[in-house]
């Protein structure tokens, strides 16, 4: 896997902003860059391309669902 930094921003780090924004308090950053990521190498598979857009309600979807998961263990 490789070490993103400040200096080397991801194709995605528009989507990582907007989603660790709107999943402040229920997510790290780092559940929202490995489903981000999860999202990308998914559209490559089926799609066979990766539009912004297209990881980002990806990624939003797992983040639901990981959300929904943990409010019924707790």
């Amino acid at each position: 896997m490789t070490d993103h930094t400040d200096t080397d921003p991801t194709p995605y780090a528009d989507v990582e902003t907007v989603l660790c924004d709107e999943f402040a308090g229920i997510h790290s950053a780092t559940t929202v860059t490995r489903c981000v990521e999860a999202a990308h190498y998914g559209a490559l598979e089926v799609t066979g391309y990766a539009h912004p857009s297209l990881v980002e309600r990806i990624a939003r979807k797992h983040l639901h669902v990981l959300a929904l998961v943990a409010s019924d263990r707790g």
